[in-house]
């Protein structure tokens, strides 16, 4: 398997872009769609059909590891979040972004 960037001519048969997931059916001599940045990999459509139900293997084999590691960073994320809402309380400036200040702080009677 070759692979071919778009914008280039090629010969006879099937190229697939495997990000996008586009297919190019090439009759005889054409060029790629795409610019530079997509890659075209030649296949015949056999192959990818025949590989088909071998990622769909490897989906289903690793799906309790991925449920696994989203349920450990959701609660990792959760426990620092809990972490950090009581020192952000603690730490504070005084400053309140919703109040603009535009004509001063109130001044004091001097008579006090």
């Amino acid at each position: 398997m070759l692979t071919y960037k778009g914008g280039h001519a090629v010969g006879k048969g099937t190229y697939w872009d495997l990000a996008s997931g586009r297919r190019f059916d090439g009759p005889g001599q054409a060029i790629l769609a795409g610019g530079e940045t997509a890659t075209y990999v030649r296949m015949p459509s056999v192959v990818m059909l025949i590989s088909g139900p071998f990622i769909g293997l490897l989906y289903a084999v690793l799906m309790p590891f991925i449920g696994i590691a989203t349920v450990a960073a959701l609660s990792v994320r959760m426990g620092l979040g809990a972490l950090y809402r009581p020192a952000a309380k603690t730490v504070s400036f005084g400053w309140k972004p919703q109040n603009a200040y535009l004509a001063g702080k109130k001044k004091q009677n001097a008579t006090k």
